[in-house]
């Protein structure tokens, strides 16, 4: 772990003498090129510390309980587990060659990892470190999440242009969705009857219906200036009051803002370059945003959908997790 400054060092020492309700808010941000996660203390936009990771991290998520993070560390084939009130390794799982997404299933348990190289799904169960199954998709899986109610696990394929349906009683492939070229990222609405799958390639968001697993809606996206070429979309996080969907636009250097419910869009906010992820703060009253090619996170004030501030982080950040 790199040292940390005499004000980070400060600020962490004082951090010890508050109550657990009295510190601010974390985002950990993987810095794929530098093989780092940067901390960034939500009250005060700064980063506070740096923690050497795995080779090329990327996906990050947290247990449900908040106690660890789960780093996809791409070029090191493994998913270390890191305890957040140490910020030590304490594990690494089998996850298949080349990690780049993952999901947790609500159970706490089980994890599901796209190994980008081998056309496959991993799961693996956290708490034994053993493979519980691996299951052949598209070429080049990438996205993944699974339903609020634990039953759908879906994966997307940046090759074979499909989301593919896992059920996660029997981790068998049940069915796809064909989407536009390239799918990244896919995302389920709060109640599980939909799912926002982004196309980067395609330009387009396919709007899935989870029971028949069939598009209702495409979205297309068009910015003043940019050109259609660059309208590439990656990262999806939506509200959990159904309000808002935000779409990251990649190196159209925009993060477009749509009425979820109407699909239209609403604005286009600027960020850094190359906004690859979203993540909110607890209270989602804050969005980040990764921003890969200027190294930055990108803040932005949900009320009143405006970019507050943009912070510094290492070189090419990807993924990102809030913890409190």
């Amino acid at each position: 772990m790199r040292m940390p400054t005499r004000r980070t060092a400060l600020s962490l020492a004082c951090g010890l003498l508050l109550s657990p309700l009295a510190l601010a808010e974390i985002a950990y941000v993987s810095n794929e090129k530098d093989d780092t996660l940067s901390l960034i203390d939500l009250d005060s936009l700064e980063v506070i510390n740096t923690l050497d990771v795995g080779q090329r991290p990327r996906g990050i998520t947290l247990s449900k309980d908040g106690s660890k993070l789960f780093i996809c560390a791409s070029d090191s084939d493994t998913v270390q587990v890191m305890d957040l009130a140490t910020h030590k390794i304490i594990a690494s799982l089998p996850s298949g060659e080349d990690p780049e997404q993952f999901a947790l299933h609500p159970n706490d348990q089980l994890l599901y990892i796209a190994n980008e190289d081998d056309a496959l799904v991993t799961v693996v169960d956290v708490n034994s470190h053993e493979v519980i199954a691996q299951i052949d998709v598209g070429v080049e899986p990438e996205g993944m999440a699974v339903s609020p109610d634990g039953k759908w696990v879906i994966n997307t394929s940046e090759t074979t242009n499909m989301l593919h349906w896992i059920d996660t009683a029997t981790n068998t492939l049940v069915d796809n969705t064909l989407v536009d070229q390239r799918p990244r990222h896919v995302e389920f609405s709060k109640d599980g009857s939909l799912v926002w799958a982004s196309a980067e390639i395609g330009g387009t968001v396919a709007v899935v219906d989870v029971s028949t697993r069939q598009i209702i809606h495409k979205l297309e996206f068009e910015i003043r200036g940019v050109h259609r070429d660059k309208v590439q979309p990656v990262g999806i996080k939506l509200s959990s009051d159904g309000r808002y969907a935000f779409v990251a636009l990649g190196p159209a250097n925009h993060i477009a803002v749509v009425d979820a419910k109407t699909y239209e869009v609403l604005d286009y906010l600027l960020v850094g370059r190359r906004v690859w992820h979203l993540e909110f703060n607890g209270d989602e009253s804050r969005l980040l945003s990764s921003n890969g090619v200027s190294g930055d996170v990108s803040v932005i004030d949900v009320e009143s959908l405006k970019v507050i501030k943009s912070v510094k982080v290492g070189r090419y950040p990807w993924g990102l997790a809030v913890t409190p």
